[in-house]
C-alpha cells in the first residue's frame, strides 16, 4: 500500500503537492468515501475519484519504451504548448513517463499508466541503474576519474557511479564521452556531477534503463513492452 497522495501523483493525474490539496479540499473519494484527513494509505486497484475525475486505475495497464529525441518535454502535458513525450505514443490509455530527461537529453525513456511499476522503478531504495552518455567540454584528468570513481559529495550527499568508463576521448575538439552509472533519481545529477569538477555536459544521452536499452529504434520511436520483461522490471522490487 501506498500514500493517497502518491498515488495519485503516479497515476500522471497531477503533482504530489497538488493531490494534497485536493485531500485537504475534501475532493479525493475512495471506492466512494469521502477523505477527511492525510495520510490514508490505499492499494493501487482501489477506486479513486479525485476533483469528479475518475483514475483509471483498472484499465488496462499499457507500457512503452521510446527512443526521446530532442526538444520534447517529459510530461503528459505543456503550458507552451510545446510537444510532449505522451505525444509520440499513440495510445488512448492515460500514460506518463516512469521519472524524466531534460528537454535537450535523448534516450530511453519508460511510459505507463501502471503506478505501482511506477513506484517501483523510481524509488531510491531499488537502486535501478540509468546508464548515460555524456559528452563534455574537456577530458577528465587521471585524478579526477578516480576521484568520481570513488564518489564525491553533491548537496551534503555522496553520489557513487555504478559504471564509469571514458569511451572516447579527442585532443583537437578538447571533449570526451563518458559512459556513467547512476541509481539514483536527483535532478539534473549527472550534469551536476561533471560540474563538480567545472566539466559542461555538451549532450547527454540515455543509453539504458535497468536491462533495457535502445536496440532497433531512432528517436521518436517507441515499441511495447514484452510480457516477460515486464515481469522483470516488477522482480527489481
Amino acid at each position: 500500500m501506498e500514500r493517497l497522495q502518491k498515488v495519485i501523483a503516479n497515476s500522471g493525474y497531477c503533482s504530489r503537492r497538488k493531490a494534497e490539496e485536493y485531500i485537504q479540499n475534501r475532493k479525493v473519494y475512495v471506492n466512494g468515501e469521502l477523505v477527511t484527513e492525510m495520510g490514508m494509505k490505499v492499494h493501487y486497484d482501489d477506486e479513486i475519484v479525485v476533483n469528479g475525475t475518475l483514475l483509471n486505475s483498472k484499465e488496462d495497464k499499457e507500457y512503452y519504451l521510446l527512443y526521446k529525441p530532442e526538444g520534447v518535454i517529459t510530461s503528459v502535458k505543456d503550458e507552451k504548448g510545446r510537444q510532449t513525450v505522451v505525444n509520440l505514443v499513440d495510445t488512448t490509455a492515460r500514460i506518463y513517463p516512469v521519472g524524466r530527461l531534460d528537454y535537450n537529453t535523448t534516450g530511453l525513456l519508460l511510459l505507463t499508466n501502471d503506478g505501482e511499476l511506477a513506484n517501483i522503478l523510481m524509488h531510491p531504495s531499488h537502486q535501478v541503474e540509468k546508464l548515460y552518455l555524456a559528452k563534455i567540454n574537456g577530458i577528465l584528468t587521471p585524478q579526477e576519474f578516480m576521484r568520481l570513481k570513488k564518489g564525491i559529495v553533491i548537496d551534503g550527499r555522496k553520489v557513487v557511479p555504478s559504471y564509469l568508463k571514458v569511451k572516447k576521448e579527442n585532443r583537437e575538439s578538447n571533449t570526451s564521452s563518458i559512459l556513467i552509472g547512476i541509481t539514483e533519481g536527483r535532478n539534473h545529477i549527472v550534469k551536476r556531477i561533471f560540474e563538480h569538477f567545472s566539466y559542461k555536459v555538451i549532450h547527454l544521452k540515455r543509453e539504458t534503463y535497468a536491462f533495457l536499452n535502445l536496440q532497433g529504434l531512432k528517436p521518436g520511436e517507441y515499441r511495447r513492452l514484452s510480457i516477460k520483461e515486464i515481469k522483470k522490471l516488477y522482480a527489481l522490487k
